[in-house]
């Protein structure tokens, strides 16, 4: 009987240690990806920051009219969401994916998705989905963007979707990512810019502010959806490692806890046999 318990166990071990030995790799990976991840991330945000900071002084210091800053009725909008391409990133997927939906509650709204989770999540759904961009993170250039930017600006100036929203994941650190919603249009300013220059003297449009604007808009999108793009795969490459290290973690305790258990079998195994021995050569002896 304590010789099958211990075949279990044994059994047991060595399925929890294949496992450990799986989490490890993907661990090692995901902190590889993360390092260039990261670089990633700190190449893109003076561009990001500079853009947003220019948008806003432009609306901030000038009145005009122009389409991408009309206030109108909203009748649709579109979200633009973006998540992993795969699982085992701990909650980084559901937080995004839940935030959005969220924010989706009690509005007409069609969906683009970049990255296979958060399109196998709303092909699932009765969603409008206008299109899907999985597995692009990792490679995914601001030159790629700038067509689907196209294709967002064409519909936002015919009336097709009245506003705009961006849902990623912003990487804070290594330890931290948070789940974010953005309005990228109708514009507004953004007067708690993380660049804002108080000594700056004001801005001068050539030829109007209204024209500047419009340049820089598509710009301003394309840098912006680029930069949650890398962001969001700089987050769930820290999640995945995070995750994998505490399923490591979590296997190696096991694998403690059950090399006590078969000591303890095996301790009684060999008790249970002394016993038997001693019993027998008992009877022998009589």
């Amino acid at each position: 009987m304590a010789s099958g318990n211990m075949k279990d166990i044994k059994r047991r071990i060595r399925s929890v240690e294949s496992t450990m030995q799986i989490t490890k790799a993907m661990e090692l990976v995901a902190s590889s990806k993360l390092r260039r991840a990261k670089e990633r991330v700190e190449q893109v945000r003076p561009y990001f920051y500079a853009l947003q900071e220019t948008v806003s002084r432009v609306l901030r210091e000038n009145r005009f009219s122009s389409v991408y800053t009309e206030q109108r009725a909203v009748k649709k909008s579109l979200f633009v969401v973006i998540a992993g391409d795969r699982g085992l990133a701990g909650g980084y997927n559901a937080g995004v994916l839940k935030l959005a939906t969220a924010e989706m509650a009690d509005k007409q709204v069609s969906v683009l998705t970049i990255g296979k989770k958060a399109q196998e999540y709303f092909g699932k759904r009765s969603y409008e989905v206008l299109a899907d961009y999985p597995g692009v993170a990792e490679s995914m250039t601001i030159s790629e963007i700038h067509p689907i930017t196209a294709d967002l600006l064409a519909r936002f100036r015919a009336g097709e979707i009245d506003e705009i929203y961006l849902c990623y994941t912003a990487f804070v650190s290594p330890m931290t990512q948070e789940p974010r919603v953005v309005r990228l249009l109708p514009a507004v300013s953004a007067d708690d810019s993380k660049v804002t220059d108080k000594k700056q003297g004001l801005v001068e449009c050539d030829p109007s502010p209204e024209t500047v604007l419009n340049a820089i808009i598509p710009e301003y999108i394309s840098g912006t959806i680029y930069g949650a793009v890398v962001e969001s795969y700089a987050s769930e490459q820290s999640a995945r490692r995070m995750a994998m290290e505490s399923a490591s973690d979590n296997a190696s305790e096991m694998i403690e806890s059950l090399n006590l258990s078969y000591n303890r079998a095996r301790q009684a195994a060999i008790t249970q046999e002394i016993t038997e021995i001693v019993a027998g050569s008992g009877a022998v002896g009589g």
